[in-house]
């Protein structure tokens, strides 16, 4: 399950999940008359490859597999054997079929996964495209989710509750619906195509400590990774099969990843710990929605304290110091800017944290813009308009773009500043949605400049 979540960043995506104890999985359209510039779109897929140890992906991969959520235990492999064929049915956003054409291709290509798309009839994958009130209705903490043994959410309202849709039941996948929003930006509706597809297909689980990829509540990955085919692949190799014990599949992964990933046998384990509950529940309550200002801060001081005392030097501990510079940016600008500086510092440590480096960068190039050093703002800024590109975020495309061009300005470099903002647009409307939260962004980020007045 996506969870419904709140914004982290000033001008950011980055976001956690409202709750995590639901057994159903899940992840938290623009006008087509518009006066901005076309919508923009990536070109082909250049996943980052896995940067781990075999050994480390083995256990991800158990972990992933066999546990939900909620942390009940699955007993049993589970996954479709045979083909695999997917429908759309509903209000459908008109991005939503390229979308899905896309992931597709990219789960035949890289997870070599025998799926296709089909136009009418029964599938053993339904998405459904139903509004957000439809979802939240049902689920009121999913932005969108997955459910067994169902093909519409008409039935999955008649069924709630049943054996028939407990996944810890369910061994050979045959039915499986997906219910997306069709009233998100089409960056948010493509997101949870990714993610509940690939649960459909795979993992029902997500795991923090996973800092490269989209079974992470932390929700920065978009799209889905390298080392997410790398799991889906091994999910359909050929030598298992469902209703595999969890011993069962140990035996046979270790053969498996040497097999498809052949480059993680010479790296050597970094055996990342589990992740305390309170911790999640720090995160939880500084990040999801329901508590006031000073109890999401003391929440987040408590992440930060948490992960000191686990001894975390990894994504998880920049994690802590990234929300608590979020939640301080507005009482305490300074204070908020040593934490984007601390998360950076623990995110460069490790591997696969390009993206995160990313959102962290804009934090601290608005403090630079806000300060008139567009010099500095563009040092930042420029090299990471080419990561949010490869891990395909609109959203941080545009927000970059957005800053440069507040930093050009500030640079007296105005024909450039106009260039680069009236670029930003065309990934805007995919990363933003409608016309007029595209302005708004605009808005919040050009007042971040000390050129504008008090009007913008």
């Amino acid at each position: 399950m996506r969870h419904v979540f709140l914004p982290i960043c000033l001008v950011l995506g980055a976001c956690v999940p409202a709750s995590y104890q639901s057994d159903t999985a899940s992840r938290a359209a623009p006008s087509h008359d518009s006066a901005l510039p076309p919508m923009k779109s990536f070109s082909a897929p250049n996943p980052v490859p896995p940067q781990r140890a075999n050994r480390d992906i083995l256990r991800d991969f158990l972990d992933l597999a066999f546990q939900m959520e909620s942390g009940r235990v699955l007993e049993r492999f589970s996954r479709f054997e045979g083909p695999v064929t997917v429908r759309v049915t509903g209000d459908v956003p008109i991005t939503l079929m390229a979308d899905l054409n896309r992931v597709i291709h990219r789960l035949r290509d890289e997870a070599r996964i025998d799926i296709r798309r089909v136009s009418g009839g029964a599938a053993n994958i339904t998405i459904e495209a139903v509004s957000r009130d439809d979802i939240r209705r049902n689920l009121p903490s999913a932005a969108c989710f997955v459910v067994p043994n169902v093909d519409s959410l008409a039935e999955y309202r008649r069924a709630r509750g049943t054996q028939a849709t407990d996944w810890t039941r369910i061994t050979r996948r045959e039915k499986i619906a997906i219910f997306v929003p069709n009233d998100a930006s089409p960056q948010e509706t493509r997101d949870c195509l990714h993610e509940e597809l690939a649960q459909a297909l795979g993992p029902l689980n997500d795991l923090y400590r996973l800092s490269d990829s989209v079974f992470n509540d932390d929700n920065v990955h978009a799209v889905l990774t390298g080392f997410d085919m790398l799991i889906l692949r091994a999910y359909y190799a050929p030598e298992l099969r469902a209703g595999m014990s969890r011993q069962e599949v140990a035996q046979r992964l270790p053969a498996i990843l040497s097999r498809l990933n052949p480059a993680g046998d010479r790296i050597a384990p970094r055996f990342a710990g589990p992740t305390p509950r309170a911790w999640i529940d720090a995160i939880q309550t500084a990040l999801g929605p329901g508590a006031r200002t000073s109890a999401r801060r003391a929440a987040a001081i408590d992440a930060v304290r948490i992960a000191q005392t686990v001894g975390w030097t990894d994504h998880r501990r920049a994690f802590s110091h990234f929300a608590l510079g979020r939640l301080a940016q507005s009482s305490d600008p300074d204070f908020a800017r040593k934490q984007f500086v601390i998360a950076d510092k623990f995110y460069a440590t490790m591997p696969g944290t390009g993206l995160h480096r990313a959102y962290v960068a804009a934090q601290l190039a608005s403090h630079a813009i806000a300060r008139g050093d567009g010099e500095e703002a563009l040092e930042m800024l420029t090299p990471q308009v080419a990561v949010a590109e490869r891990f395909e975020n609109a959203a941080l495309v545009a927000t970059l773009k957005m800053l440069q061009a507040e930093a050009l300005e500030i640079e007296n470099r105005v024909a450039e500043a106009q260039s680069v903002r009236l670029d930003s647009l065309g990934w805007a409307r995919y990363g933003y949605g409608a016309d007029w939260a595209v302005q708004a962004k605009l808005r919040e980020v050009g007042a971040l400049s000390p050129l504008r007045g008090p009007n913008g």
